[in-house]
């Protein structure tokens, strides 16, 4: 083991990192200091915390606030880009885990520790996204991944091992499913899930009604823009947090935002999961309709080119990087066009765009019109077109000869 004296560990409270602090002071003989952060996963989540982090062994445990950091500085930036994971995925654990590394680093430098400790498991992606904003920001300070050392590989090694030293625990072997949440998402793995051919049945879905059940009547939200920031709710002012919050309840209501995939893993494997994104669903869905209202042709194929690398770049935990640095400007660059309003039906799962306006709109009903006008020559169409298609023209008459 190596030399260190204090750790700062990522503390959620639930029993992968409840049986880190003892095994940590046990294997390192250190002080552990528990770092917790609230990124909207709810009080529920964060309710006796401190002192469970403290009954565990834990000689101090911090509790960040980075909601309103969360949504302002990382889910805004990544909606400029349009990012989608493999075409379906919002990219809602991904975006979730810089913010926080970030905060542990300087928890970690503010309390004077020479090293940082994660629960993630060597099989999964939080791993990198934890470490590569640690090499980024805090080269200095040693990682331990307590899942890559330590001989305990099941749920019911670390009852046990927690049994053993009388520490207290919530949680049960009977724990089917692995949850992840934050004010973007709640995601699920696990239990049934684990079987692709396996529809989800009910418990699955915490966060959002059954479509089936939703309501039979549809609800319209208005989501208003200025330069890419989405700033009003129904004419309502309101802080990123507090707008991604009210478009939740709403969204959740009606059932929109689930999905249910298979997505590739950075460290190779596959994995199914199903994703509840009620807000962040409509948020997208209003952001992209007002860029075509905004952007012309090549401007918006370009950022839907930003979209697809970013989505990587997020995915694989390269926050911290130039090339991160030089996608978000090229898409803040776009977004300075992004201001008007959008309006959203719900219904039965479905979030549908029906109105759109903006000042910067490059829509022209005079040239748009099927019915008579004046700004449009159709004539000139038939130069357009021999001259666009003349390289086709000339291989054929190639070929012919």
């Amino acid at each position: 083991m190596q030399n260190v004296k204090k750790i700062v560990l990522a503390y959620s409270g639930g029993l992968d990192t409840s049986a880190i602090i003892p095994w940590l002071k046990e294997n390192y003989d250190c002080e552990v200091v528990a770092f917790a952060a609230d990124v909207g996963q709810g009080d529920e989540e964060l309710e006796g915390l401190h002192e469970k982090a403290i009954a565990s062994g834990a000689s101090e445990c911090h509790i960040v606030d980075l909601k309103e950091e969360f949504v302002r500085e990382y889910i805004y930036p990544t909606i400029k880009t349009g990012a989608v994971y493999e075409g379906e995925y919002l990219l809602g654990t991904s975006m979730a885990r810089p913010v926080i590394a970030k905060a542990q680093v300087e928890i970690a430098l503010k309390v004077g520790a020479d090293a940082l400790c994660h629960g993630c498991t060597g099989k999964g992606n939080d791993q990198v996204r934890f470490e590569s904003t640690f090499a980024a920001l805090a080269p200095q300070l040693t990682v331990i991944a307590p899942w890559r050392e330590w001989d305990m590989v099941s749920r019911e090694d670390l009852l046990a091992y927690l049994a053993e030293r009388n520490i207290e625990t919530t949680a049960s072997a009977t724990k089917i499913y692995s949850r992840d949440a934050n004010a973007w998402h709640i995601s699920h793995e696990g239990g049934e899930l684990e079987d692709p051919w396996q529809e989800p049945t009910k418990q699955i879905w915490t966060m959002t009604v059954d479509p089936e059940d939703a309501p039979d009547a549809p609800e319209r939200v208005t989501l208003s823009f200025n330069e890419g920031e989405l700033t009003h709710v129904d004419g309502e002012a309101l802080s990123p947090y507090q707008a991604l919050v009210k478009l939740n309840t709403v969204a959740a209501a009606h059932g929109v935002g689930r999905i249910d995939i298979v997505e590739n893993r950075l460290v190779g494997m596959k994995s199914r999961g199903c994703y509840e994104i009620p807000g962040g669903t409509v948020m997208l869905k209003a952001y992209k309709a007002l860029e075509t209202m905004v952007l012309d042709k090549a401007a918006l194929k370009y950022r839907e080119q930003i979209g697809l690398e970013f989505s990587h770049v997020m995915y694989d935990g390269r926050w911290f990087t130039a090339l991160n640095d030089a996608l978000l400007a090229g898409a803040e660059s776009f977004a300075k066009k992004v201001t008007g309003d959008i309006v959203v039906k719900l219904y039965k799962g479905q979030a549908t765009v029906t109105q759109r306006r903006s000042p910067n709109s490059l829509y022209s009903e005079d040239f748009a019109t099927f019915g008579a006008d004046d700004v449009y020559d159709q004539k000139h169409a038939e130069g357009f077109i021999r001259l666009f298609s003349l390289s086709s023209r000339i291989s054929a008459l190639k070929n012919q000869g």
